[in-house]
Order: structure tokens, then C-alpha cells, then sequence
């Protein structure tokens, strides 16, 4: 298995190689010290619960934050941000933390399906742990990255992870509907929503995000010519975030200058 693994490693460009041994490694694609999970939870003016053993059956939703969402500094704003409007309905949430790993994503993705066993093993184990005998249905993930939240409710389940995972923008949707949510203060702006693949085309999200957009007042919503169905790639799904583009025009540029021509504000 071994042999496969550096096989594996060494068809790859050297930055894809570098990520493949972090999540080896560290657990994550930078190879940041997987003790900085739950930095992002520093300076809330709330206590940020995390799990212990067995979630409290007071605990609806177990919030998967994912690599991006409690390491990288700009996402980090988006983790923080759902964990407020949460906090704010009144939804009983609680984290791993230190105990989250990479759910494996990049690197099956990529071909290398033994260190996507391995992570998504490691994730099975403790997330099992955690439910201990909910039902399926009482298994309830929260998840903002859309790479996660395929992983964990479509490919888990080939690992005995079976769990009910919503992602963020179909819960704060339904919150917002609930009236537990409230929008109050005029933005002003001009937005437009990118449908990433792995929750658009791949999981067929598409009104809730949405449905939270168009309900911001003072906003004017606008669609970029290719969007839901017909959306455009990002460029950074399938692993290509650590590959370079070789030939024409990189893909994240294209999309990018797509949503400018809207100019949003």
C-alpha cells in the first residue's frame, strides 16, 4: 500500500504533492498545526461548544467547520459569522474542534484513495463516537464548505458514517423562513451568488442560498449569465486549488470577470 501511496504522489505537480503529505501529515492541505482548529472561536462574545465524548441531547446540529473554515484567515469570517446568526436563533450547535480532520475531498479527487480512507475513517470513527445511538436522522451536521458537505452526506456512508448534513445556507434559510432570523439593516449593494459544483450541479442546491440573498433589504440581486444548472467551475474544486493551469485562460479568471461584469459592489 505503501508503494501505491509514493506512485501515487509522484504523478503529481510538486504543490499537489506538498498538500497530498500535509493531509498525511498535519490533517490538513497547508500543513498548519491541526491544534489552531478552534482558534477561530477567539473574541465571540458567546461560548462556542465543543464536544466532549457524547454530544448533549440538547445539541441539535454538530457544526462541521472544515480545513478552509477554521484555518484559512478569510474564511474564518464566514465560520464566525454562521456561528453568530446560529447563536442568534437560538440553535444548539457544538464542534469538534481539535478533533476535525481534512474529510479526505482533494485527495480522492485526485486518484489517491488511501489517504481519503484514511482521513475519512479517522472522521467516521469520531463522528460516530460523538452521535453514540442517535438515529440517522438525529445525526445532524451543519457544514459551509461544499466540498464537505458532499463528502460527509454522499461518501461516508461507504465508510459506515451514515449522518443527516445540511449545509449552512439550507439551515439559515429554513431559519430565516421560521422567523428566527431576521434581516434588519439596508445594505445598499449589489450582489450575485457563484453555485459551487459540489452543492449546485452535484447536490442540487440551488434556491436556498438564494432565497437568504434576495431576502436582504436594500439589496438588487443579479444572476451572471451561467448559473444553477448551467453554472460555471470556480477552478479550485477536484484539487485543481493546487494545481497550476497549463493551457488558455485559467478558469478562475474567467468566472471572476463573469461576475464583475455584473459590478457588484
Amino acid at each position: 500500500m505503501r508503494r501505491y501511496q509514493v506512485l501515487i504522489e509522484s504523478a503529481f505537480p510538486s504543490e499537489a504533492g506538498v498538500m497530498l503529505k500535509n493531509l498525511e501529515n498535519k490533517g490538513n492541505p497547508w500543513g498548519q498545526n491541526p491544534h489552531e482548529r478552534e482558534d477561530w472561536t477567539k473574541g465571540l462574545d458567546f461560548e462556542v461548544r465543543r464536544v466532549e465524548g457524547t454530544i448533549p441531547d440538547e445539541v441539535e446540529y454538530l457544526f462541521w467547520v472544515g480545513c478552509a473554515g477554521a484555518l484559512d484567515d478569510r474564511a474564518k469570517k464566514v465560520t464566525r459569522a454562521v456561528a453568530e446568526l446560529l447563536h442568534t436563533a437560538g440553535v444548539e450547535f457544538a464542534i469538534l474542534g481539535n478533533g476535525e480532520t481534512c474529510t479526505g475531498d482533494p485527495a480522492r479527487r485526485m486518484g489517491n484513495e488511501f489517504i481519503f480512507q484514511m482521513l475519512g475513517q479517522q472522521n467516521v470513527e469520531t463522528l460516530n463516537e460523538a452521535f453514540g445511538e442517535r438515529p440517522v436522522e438525529k445525526r445532524k451536521i451543519v457544514a459551509t464548505c461544499a466540498h464537505c458537505f458532499n463528502t460527509l452526506g454522499n461518501e461516508y456512508g461507504q465508510l459506515g458514517g451514515d449522518y443527516d448534513v445540511v449545509h449552512h445556507t439550507q439551515l439559515l434559510s429554513q431559519l430565516v423562513s421560521d422567523g428566527k432570523l431576521t434581516p434588519v439593516t439596508p445594505l445598499e449593494t449589489t450582489l450575485t451568488y457563484h453555485d459551487p459544483c459540489y452543492l449546485g450541479r452535484h447536490n442540487r442546491v440551488f434556491t436556498p442560498p438564494r432565497e437568504v440573498l434576495q431576502g436582504l433589504p436594500g439589496t438588487t440581486y443579479k444572476e451572471m449569465p451561467r448559473f444553477a444548472e448551467r453554472s460555471f467551475c470556480c477552478g479550485a474544486g477536484g484539487a485543481r486549488m493546487w494545481m497550476e493551469e497549463k493551457i488558455g485562460q485559467r478558469v478562475n479568471v474567467n468566472r471572476t470577470e463573469e461576475a464583475l461584469s455584473l459590478k457588484p459592489t
